[in-house]
C-alpha cells in the first residue's frame, strides 16, 4: 500500500509547491505593477469622486471617454452608454453615424474598458452618478441618453437620478424588468450572479495571470456589475419615467427576450418600439440602422421640445401625451402567464443547472424542473432531457468508477460524501440477489440508488448491458416524476400568485415527501424503514445530539456563569488532563489505576509513529503474553463515544487496521461477559465516594429462523428497526445470509448506545461488596472523583458481588449516567438526573480549585480541541 502512495503524494506535492510559487510570483506582479490608465488616442480623462450607490466617497476614480462631432451650443449631446462587459469601441460603427450634427460622447463606464479601477460598487446606480459628475466636467445640461443591454439600466437610473438632465432615453437590446431576466426572479438571479461573481474572484486569487486578469472582458467588473445592480428597481424606475422614449430591439435575441422590450413598451405608454430581425448583437449587424432610428429620435424630440410642453406634432411624445388606450394598459398589472420559456442564454443556463443539480439530488431537481414546466419557465420536453442527461452521465460516472476504481475510490472525497463502503458491501450483496432487476428497483429506495450503480461496476456487470437497462430505468422513472410535479404544478399555480416563494417551497417538501415517503410504502423494506425513522424521532433515546443537548448545555453554561468560570469544571479531576473533558489519554488513565491493576483489562499502546512491521511486532508480543489472543480490541488512545472503536477476529484484519493507523491506539484484552456503566463520584475531603449510577448495557440480537435473511430480521425485530441504519452498515457483507432456525446473531460488539447497544438501568445491581470493590479501585487513583467505568464482568452475580471484573475505560468529566437511556425513562426524568450530575461535578470542581487544583484555560481547551479534531480526521482518512 505504501509503495503506491508515496510516489503519488510526491508528485502532488511537487506540483503544489511549483503552483503557489508561481502563485506568490504573479500576485508580487500584479502588487508591484498598479492599474495604469492609458486613454489613447482620441479619448480624454477625468477623474471622478468615488461613489457608493449614490453617496460620494473620499477619493477618485479615473473615467475615460470619447468626445465627438459638432461642438455648438446648439448641437444637442448624444451619451452612448455600453453594456456589461463593453467598452467604447462596442459604440465604433454606431458612432460614426451620428457625427451629423450631434454632440456624441462614449464614456468606458467606471471599471471597463481604460477606465480601470477597484470600486465599492459596480452597480447601474453607481454608474449614473459617475456620469453626472462627468456632465458637470463637460456643463451637459441636457443630454439623450441611449443605453445598450445593461447600459439601459443606467440610461433608466440617470433618468430617474436627474430627470431635467435627460432630454431622452433609448433603449437598444436594453434589459428590461427582472421578471423576464434570466430566471425571472431577483433572489435566483442574484444567486447565479454571486456564484459567477465567486468563481472570477477564485480565478483572480488562485490562478497565476500575472495582472492578465485586469483586462478579462468577463472579468470582475463584468460580474460585480450584475451582483451589484438591484434589476428589481428598473420597473418603478420605467414606470416613473415621463420622458420621451425610443425601444429598439432585435426579435432574435437571445440574452434579452424581445418579450423584454414589448414590456417596457406597454408600462411606457410614449415609448416608441422597433422591433428588428436581428439578434443581441445589433450594434454590430445593424449599425447604420439604428444609427439613423436614433438620429432622426434624437431630431424629432429636439424638434418637439423647442414648441414647448407636450411637444409639437411630428415630435416624440412624452407620458402626458401618449394615446389613453396605452395609458390604461400600462396601469394593468404584470401578468406572470405572459413570462415566454426560457430561451437562448437563460434556457443554455437553465438546461446546464438542472444537469448539475441532479448531481447532488436526482429527483428533487426532476420535482424542481416540473415546477418550472408548471409555472411555465421552460418547456417540459428540455426540462426533462437535462434530468434525463444529468442522472445518466452521473450514474454511469459512477458505474464507470466502479469498474476502474474499485472499492478504494469510495474512501476518497468526494465520492465518500454520496457513497460509504458498508452501503457498497450491502448494494453489491442485494445486487447479486437481484440481477439487473435491481436497477429498476433501485429507483424506489432513495438511498440505494448510488451504492446500487457503483456495485455494479464493481461486479463487472457488462458496460453495455448495464447501461440499456440503466437508460430504460431513467427513461422511464424521470419523466414520471417530472410529470407528476408538472401536474401537481399546474394546479397549484393559484397558490403561486397568492404565496409566490413559500407556496414553491411547499409544493418541493410536498412532492419530496412524496417521493420519500409514499413511494418507500409500497414496499415492506420501505415501509419498516419508516417505522424505524418513526421510533427514532418518537423515542428521545435515539435522538441526535443537537436534538437532545441543548437544555444540558444551557444547564452548563448557566452553572459556568453561576460559578464565574468557563472552565471551572475541568478542575474536578486533577489527576486527569483538561479533567477528560478533551484530550485525554485512554491509556495514561488506565495507568493511574495501576494499584488495582489486576481489575483493568490488559492493554498495549501503539504510537503512530512507529513503522507498520514494529507497530505488528508489537501487538504479536501484547497477545503472546494473553491467555486468549481472539478476538482483539483495537480502539484510539483519544476518542469518544466509542469512535473508531473495532473489534478483531484474526491476524488479516489487525494487520489491516495496523496498517491503516494515522493516530496512536492501544491494543487491549477482549474481555467476554456482560457489560456495565459504573458511575462513581467522591467529594474532595470525604471518606468515601457513591456510585451515582449503574448501566446495564446490552447487546442486542436477533434469532433466525432459516427463511429470512439478516437483513430482512433486522428490520422484522421490533426495537432493532429503529437502528436499522447502524446494524444494517455494521452487518454490510452478510446482510443476505439466512442465519439457521434457533441461531442467534449479536448486532454489536461494543457497549456503545450511539452504536447500537441498550441501555437499562442497572440500580438494582447496587450491593455494598460492588461499592466496596469500586471504592477500592477508585480510592488507589490519587485526584480522581467524578468518571464513569466501562467495564465487564464474568456474571451479573459476580458484579454485584465486586468480583471477577476488568476495567475496560475510565471516563472523566464529560461521561454520563446512562441509565437515563432506558427506554422507560422518562425525558424531563434523564434533564433531572444529568442536571444534578453537572452540578455535582461543577461542586467538585469549585471544593478542588479551593484546595489549590488549576482548572485548564480556554487556550488549553481550544487547542486540545483543535488537536482532538486533527486526529479525528487522520483516523478517518
Amino acid at each position: 500500500m505504501s509503495s503506491t502512495a508515496r510516489p503519488r503524494r510526491r508528485w502532488w506535492r511537487w506540483a503544489a509547491l511549483v503552483w503557489f510559487a508561481l502563485l506568490a510570483a504573479s500576485h508580487l506582479w500584479w502588487w508591484a505593477h498598479p492599474l495604469e490608465v492609458a486613454p489613447g488616442a482620441g479619448r480624454e480623462l477625468a477623474e471622478l469622486p468615488v461613489v457608493d450607490g449614490q453617496a460620494q466617497l473620499a477619493g477618485t476614480t479615473p473615467l475615460v471617454y470619447r468626445d465627438l462631432g459638432a461642438r455648438g451650443d446648439d448641437a444637442p449631446a448624444v451619451v452612448l452608454l455600453h453594456g456589461s462587459p463593453g467598452n467604447i469601441q462596442d459604440f465604433d460603427a454606431l458612432a460614426e453615424g451620428l457625427h451629423d450634427g450631434l454632440r456624441v460622447i462614449v464614456p468606458d463606464l467606471p471599471g471597463f474598458g481604460r477606465s480601470k479601477g477597484d470600486l465599492p460598487d459596480y452597480s447601474a446606480r453607481a454608474h449614473a452618478h459617475y456620469l453626472l459628475a462627468l456632465f458637470d466636467r463637460l456643463d451637459l445640461e441636457r443630454v439623450h441618453l441611449a443605453g445598450f443591454s445593461m447600459g439601459g439600466a443606467v440610461a433608466a437610473e440617470l433618468a430617474d437620478a436627474a430627470p431635467e438632465r435627460v432630454a431622452s432615453v433609448s433603449m437598444v437590446a436594453s434589459l428590461g424588468v427582472v421578471e423576464l431576466e434570466l430566471f425571472g426572479d431577483q433572489g435566483l438571479n442574484h444567486l447565479v450572479h454571486g456564484a459567477q461573481l465567486t468563481a472570477i474572484e477564485a480565478l483572480r486569487l488562485l490562478w497565476p495571470h500575472f495582472g492578465g486578469a485586469d483586462d478579462w472582458g468577463l472579468g470582475r467588473a463584468y460580474a460585480r456589475n450584475f451582483f451589484d445592480t438591484d434589476q428589481e428597481r428598473v420597473r418603478g424606475l420605467l414606470e416613473g419615467y415621463d420622458g420621451p422614449m425610443l425601444v429598439v430591439h432585435g426579435v432574435e435575441d437571445f440574452l434579452v427576450p424581445v418579450e423584454a422590450a414589448r414590456e417596457t413598451a406597454r408600462i411606457v405608454p410614449q415609448a416608441e418600439l422597433v422591433e428588428l430581425e436581428a439578434s443581441h448583437f445589433v450594434l454590430w449587424t445593424m449599425p447604420e440602422e439604428i444609427a439613423a432610428r436614433l438620429e432622426a429620435f434624437v431630431q424629432r424630440v429636439e424638434a418637439g421640445a423647442a414648441c414647448g410642453p407636450g411637444g409639437a406634432a411630428g415630435g416624440a411624445a412624452t407620458r402626458a401625451a401618449a394615446e389613453p388606450g396605452r395609458v390604461t394598459a400600462a396601469a394593468v398589472p404584470f401578468d406572470p402567464a405572459s413570462i415566454p420559456p426560457a430561451d437562448g442564454m437563460a434556457l443554455l443556463l437553465l438546461f446546464g443547472l438542472l444537469i448539475v443539480g441532479t448531481f447532488v439530488s436526482e429527483d428533487l431537481t426532476t420535482i424542481a424542473a416540473g415546477l418550472l414546466a408548471a409555472q411555465g419557465r421552460i418547456e417540459f420536453l428540455p426540462a426533462v432531457l437535462a434530468c434525463c442527461i444529468g442522472v445518466y452521465v452521473g450514474d454511469v460516472g459512477l458505474f464507470i468508477a466502479g469498474r476502474v476504481f474499485g472499492r478504494p475510490v469510495v474512501e476518497r472525497r468526494p465520492l465518500s460524501w454520496f457513497v460509504t463502503p458498508e452501503g457498497i458491501d450491502r448494494a453489491s450483496a442485494w445486487f447479486q440477489r437481484q440481477g439487473l432487476r435491481a436497477i429498476f428497483l433501485s429507483r424506489l429506495m432513495p438511498g440505494l440508488r448510488l451504492p446500487t450503480y457503483f456495485a455494479a461496476g464493481i461486479l463487472r456487470t457488462r458496460f453495455w448491458t448495464f447501461t440499456i437497462y440503466f437508460a430504460v430505468a431513467v427513461l422511464i422513472w424521470t419523466p414520471l416524476l417530472a410529470l407528476f410535479s408538472l401536474w401537481v404544478g399546474a394546479e397549484a399555480l393559484v397558490l403561486f400568485e397568492r404565496w409566490g416563494a413559500l407556496a414553491l417551497i411547499g409544493i418541493l417538501v410536498s412532492l419530496l415527501v412524496t417521493e420519500r415517503v409514499v413511494l418507500r410504502l409500497f414496499t415492506w423494506r420501505g415501509r419498516r424503514s419508516l417505522r424505524g425513522a418513526w421510533l427514532r424521532w418518537t423515542r428521545w433515546e435515539f435522538w441526535p445530539p443537537w436534538l437532545f443537548y441543548p437544555p444540558v448545555v444551557v444547564h452548563v453554561g448557566w452553572l459556568a456563569l453561576r460559578h464565574r468560570s468557563l472552565s471551572l469544571v475541568t478542575a474536578v479531576n486533577p489527576a486527569i488532563p483538561t479533567g477528560g473533558f478533551i484530550g485525554e489519554s485512554k491509556s495514561a488513565i488506565l495507568d493511574g489505576l495501576r494499584a488495582r491493576r489486576e481489575l483493568v483489562a490488559p492493554y498495549r499502546l501503539l504510537r503512530a509513529s512507529l513503522p507498520v512491521a514494529e507497530r505488528v511486532a508489537a501487538a504479536r508480543v501484547f497477545q503472546a503474553e494473553l491467555d486468549a489472543p481472539w478476538p482483539i480490541v483495537l480502539k484510539p488512545e483519544v476518542g469518544q463515544r466509542g469512535s473508531g472503536v473495532r473489534v478483531l477476529h484474526d491476524s488479516e484484519a489487525l494487520e489491516e487496521a495496523l496498517g491503516r493507523m494515522r493516530v496512536d491506539h492501544i491494543l487491549q484484552r477482549y474481555v467476554p461477559g456482560p457489560e456495565y456503566g459504573v458511575f462513581y463520584l467522591r467529594e474532595p475531603g470525604a471518606a468515601r465516594g457513591r456510585i451515582f449510577s449503574i448501566t446495564e448495557k446490552l447487546r442486542p440480537e436477533v434469532e433466525g429462523d432459516g427463511t429470512r435473511t439478516l437483513e430482512e430480521l433486522i428490520l422484522f425485530d421490533p426495537r432493532a428497526v429503529a437502528m436499522a441504519p447502524t446494524y444494517l452498515r455494521l452487518h454490510a457483507s452478510s446482510l443476505q445470509r439466512v442465519p439457521a432456525a434457533g441461531e442467534r446473531v449479536t448486532l454489536v460488539e461494543l457497549g456503545t448506545h450511539c452504536r447500537g447497544a441498550v441501555f437499562l438501568d442497572g440500580g438494582h445491581l447496587l450491593t455494598p461488596e460492588l461499592e466496596a470493590a469500586i471504592e477500592e479501585l477508585s480510592a488507589g487513583f490519587d485526584g480522581f472523583h467524578f468518571g464513569r467505568y466501562d467495564l465487564r464482568a464474568a456474571s451479573p452475580e459476580a458484579f454485584r458481588a465486586g468480583r471477577d471484573f476488568q476495567v475496560l475505560e475510565l471516563n472523566g468529566v464529560t461521561s454520563e449516567a446512562t441509565h437515563v437511556y432506558d427506554p422507560k425513562t422518562p425525558l424531563l426524568e434523564a434533564y433531572r438526573v444529568l442536571f444534578e450530575q453537572w452540578r455535582l461535578a461543577f461542586e467538585i470542581a469549585a471544593a478542588n480549585r479551593a484546595a489549590g487544583a488549576s482548572p485548564a484555560t480556554l487556550g488549553q481547551l481550544l487547542r486540545e480541541g483543535r488537536r482532538y479534531r486533527k486526529e479525528q480526521r487522520s483516523h478517518r482518512n
